[in-house]
């Protein structure tokens, strides 16, 4: 696949301790966009953070024991992310899973590996 210049990049952060079908959010998503060909997918740790849910009078807003935040990037070109969402959003809802889904436009200079094969 070519992908050069103008995309897009969704972040979307949600809790470690979050299921969907048996299995963590984080990995259904990660599957999700594997088989609807996303371009590009990373997954984060976070080692601390908050949410709406701890913003307010939450004496535990730092507390492990809910577990810790996990970001996943996806990169693609604007439109496929936009319909992916909508997916990301769908398996958050049956996770009944808190979180945040953002969008940003950003200028893709490489992808890939320069013989068109896939490194190993």
């Amino acid at each position: 696949m070519k992908l050069i210049g103008l995309g897009a990049k969704i972040k979307i952060t949600v809790g470690e301790n979050d299921f969907v079908y048996n299995r963590p959010l984080f990995e259904a998503i990660v599957f999700a966009a594997k088989k609807y060909k996303i371009a590009g997918v990373t997954v984060y740790k976070g080692i601390m953070g908050y949410g709406e849910e701890n913003l307010h009078n939450n004496p535990k807003a730092f507390s492990s024991s809910e577990g810790f935040p996990i970001n996943i990037e996806l990169v693609d070109i604007q439109e496929r992310l936009t319909d992916f969402a909508v997916i990301a959003q769908g398996l958050m809802d049956k996770a009944d899973a808190g979180g945040l889904i953002t969008m940003e436009n950003i200028e893709i200079i490489r992808y890939g590996h320069p013989s068109g094969k896939a490194e190993i």
